[in-house]
């Protein structure tokens, strides 16, 4: 018997809002979620950090990690797999992983670094990490320029804690939206990587505007 390949529909339920009807839509019929499942992924955003790495391939043996808005913990998998060490970071819970060391916390409070810097020292005396991943972003309004300054200024304290963590040669990838990173960010990341671009990984949905700031060669 041959299986209906149509796109499975979701029943609107009453209270239910046409925003979280759409998002179960994308949930349901996303080959990438089916993917998460079947591989023992936390969330389909693993892929993001896959097919970034097999372009890339910046995620090593023996590395230790950073990964800024951690949860559910499909990026700290990922990393783990390549045989690297994580620090973990999230506002959220998430549950525990092995190689992985979390905190629940805001990045943006003010005692947040230091915190993962005693977390990294546990790994390297000398307290500095191979890569830092961010793939925070702070709520959105609604309003394009509100949203796009609130998740800069996220992306700019997760580039300035990685100029003081990076070792010689590390990387940084964090995620930004619309136009990118501002020219004075790039700028300011010229020259301090010896590359940076910016990539959308195919597991990005096409109607995000979501893509990632990718930094390496971390000239220290």
């Amino acid at each position: 018997m041959r299986r209906n390949k149509a796109k499975e529909k979701v029943k609107t339920a009453k209270g239910r809002k046409t925003a979280s009807t759409n998002w179960l839509k994308r949930q349901i019929n996303d080959p990438y979620v089916e993917k998460a499942k079947k591989e023992g992924y936390r969330g389909r955003a693993a892929y993001k950090l896959v097919e970034m790495n097999e372009k890339l391939d910046i995620l090593k043996k023996g590395q230790v990690i950073v990964d800024l808005g951690a949860a559910p913990g499909g990026w700290c998998q990922v990393a783990t797999e390549k045989g690297a060490k994580v620090v973990a970071l999230d506002l959220l819970e998430m549950d525990e992983l092995t190689d992985v060391d979390f905190i629940q916390m805001d990045f943006m409070d003010d005692d947040a670094p230091e915190r993962l810097k005693d977390m990294i020292r546990a790994y390297n005396d000398d307290g500095l990490a191979d890569c830092v991943l961010s793939d925070m972003a702070p709520n959105t309004t609604g309003h394009k320029q509100t949203d796009h300054l609130r998740i800069m200024a996220v992306v700019e304290a997760a580039y300035w804690f990685a100029k003081e963590v990076l070792k010689p040669e590390g990387a940084f990838i964090a995620k930004v939206f619309q136009g990118g990173a501002q020219n004075t960010l790039l700028a300011e990341m010229k020259r301090d990587f010896k590359t940076v671009k910016h990539m959308k990984p195919p597991a990005s949905r096409k109607e995000s505007s979501e893509q990632y700031l990718i930094a390496t060669g971390f000239k220290g």
